[in-house]
């Protein structure tokens, strides 16, 4: 027995004794070294990566998807087979800030033999600067209820959506609406001495 305990003993010593003997080479991660001619480039610092501004990204994105329209393709996911890609066309004519995550988009929804206008208060949840309208178990009056994640970014849409057992992916481009000139500017560019005095 004392044996195991002079054992024990110099485990506990060579414990205590071993931080004191790290160098501080010795506490750095093994990295590789630094290629002639080059500058070893800095890691990336989680304190380095500037925090968006949500009231810039907030204005962003109701400036972005107001007058826009995402015209893509949807695709039918049924018993675990993946359909033929359809067409699909959502105008999206304003976009609000509601309250907290919530926005209201005038919209009017394109699909198959579907075409109905309607206002929609939508989650919108942010990873970063990037934007992802949520949707779980809305009813939409004449299309039914849906669950759906579609993330934004650029001038891209790209998520999946559920209706029922039926489900899929969507994906596509958010073109800008041109805005035609009111009539009477038209005439005034026309002929602009037409203007009475």
């Amino acid at each position: 027995m004392p044996h195991l305990r002079l054992h024990w003993l110099t485990l506990f010593v060579l414990m205590l004794a071993l931080p004191a003997s790290l160098t501080a080479d010795d506490a750095k991660p093994n990295l590789p070294a630094a290629q002639p001619g080059k500058a070893a480039e800095p890691a990336a610092s989680a304190a380095e990566t500037p925090v968006p501004d949500q009231a810039a990204l907030d204005k962003k994105f109701a400036e972005d998807l107001s007058g826009v329209v995402f015209a893509g393709s949807y695709s039918t996911v049924r018993q675990g087979k993946e359909a033929p890609v359809e067409m699909e066309r959502y105008t999206i004519t304003r976009v609000t800030k509601a309250r907290d995550d919530y926005w209201v988009f005038s919209t009017r929804i394109q699909y198959g033999k579907r075409d109905v206008t309607i206002p929609l208060t939508l989650q919108v949840k942010w990873a970063g600067d990037t934007p992802m309208i949520t949707l779980t178990d809305l009813t939409i009056p004449g299309l039914g209820t849906f669950t759906s994640r579609v993330l934004i970014y650029d001038d891209r849409y790209a998520g999946t959506w559920q209706h029922g057992k039926t489900g899929g992916h969507l994906w596509g481009r958010i073109e800008k609406i041109e805005k035609p000139a009111p009539a009477e500017e038209s005439k005034e560019k026309a002929n602009p001495d037409s203007q009475t005095k």
